[in-house]
């Protein structure tokens, strides 16, 4: 097999597509080559890698520039995703501030609410033992007096009886 025998079969081929096409192309070249006897070299030829290497190395610019667009894409995707999170997370952090907030307001509450009832309950008893006072006195000043309507009652029934008993007599 000659040098232009070899070159033209590398003709016949398809040409590679992308970095990764070529890179394999290059490899089965290499692969497929003829052993060299009692070598672990092999006999390529070289026009045919040369042309697979020039490839390479134009694709390369391009499948760079592809790389750098993903990149610059998955960093854009990534600073979004970052930002969104930053939001949220600002977002939870308020809503929690207002919850803890609020539940302060709420056991704020709770306590004057507390504080009010007991000393509505303070006020309440102190009424009920000033009316029951009142009405202690008010009932033992009722007691006095009727007492004394009483020992007049029984002052002019004694009155009577001694009246009624002389006139029977």
């Amino acid at each position: 097999m000659t040098t232009a025998d070899a070159h033209n079969g590398a003709e016949d081929r398809t040409q590679p597509e992308g970095l990764t096409g070529i890179l394999e192309a290059l490899a089965a070249s290499i692969e497929t080559a003829r052993a060299m006897p009692m070598s672990s070299s092999v006999l390529v030829n070289r026009a045919e890698l040369l042309d697979l290497v020039s490839q390479a190395l134009d694709a390369l610019p391009t499948q760079l520039v592809q790389a750098d667009a993903v990149l610059a894409d998955a960093d854009a995707a990534r600073e979004a995703a970052q930002a969104s999170a930053d939001v949220m997370l600002r977002e939870a952090r308020a809503q929690a501030a207002r919850l803890v907030e609020r539940e302060e307001v709420v056991e704020q509450a709770r306590a004057r609410a507390a504080e009010l009832i007991a000393e509505a309950e303070r006020t309440a008893e102190g009424l009920r033992r000033d009316a029951d006072d009142y009405c202690d006195r008010r009932l033992a000043d009722f007691e006095i007096d009727l007492g004394k309507v009483l020992s007049q009652v029984q002052a002019g029934r004694a009155k009577l009886a001694g009246r009624l008993a002389g006139s029977d007599g």
